[in-house]
């Protein structure tokens, strides 16, 4: 290494300009333009003077909704046919010969005969 004293600088300085006016202005425009055209664009794809045209007054009355006026009573109707058609017999397709029976007798059935093709109890996993 040189015996050198400190290095020299020179005087301090400091930036003349962080940004120069011209991009920021252009970018500017730039978003401006696009703001417009989207604007212009959206009044051409959704015309709100050509609705307000096609809907003219007086317009035609709604019907009111059709709510429940007893929701505990429409319930236990609800469970009663339930009930109803898992204790009673009736046809699932006539045509078909299908049947539903009681689910008491269908359960007893089912434990007193099996399942067909179902490995008896004692033998072996299948």
């Amino acid at each position: 290494m040189a015996d050198d004293p400190a290095p020299h600088f020179s005087r301090p300085r400091h930036e003349p300009a962080d940004v120069t006016l011209r991009p920021v202005v252009a970018v500017g425009m730039g978003v401006g333009i696009v703001v417009v055209a989207l604007a212009v664009l959206a009044d051409v794809l959704f015309p709100q003077r050509a609705l307000d045209m096609l809907l003219r007054a007086p317009l035609p009355p709604m019907t009111s909704p059709a709510l429940q006026s007893d929701p505990p009573a429409d319930m236990a109707a609800f469970r009663a046919a339930d009930l109803a058609r898992l204790t009673g017999f009736g046809w699932v397709d006539r045509k078909g010969g299908v049947a539903h029976v009681p689910i008491d007798q269908a359960m007893r059935q089912m434990a007193r005969d099996g399942i067909p093709g179902w490995p008896a109890a004692g033998t072996g996993r299948p």
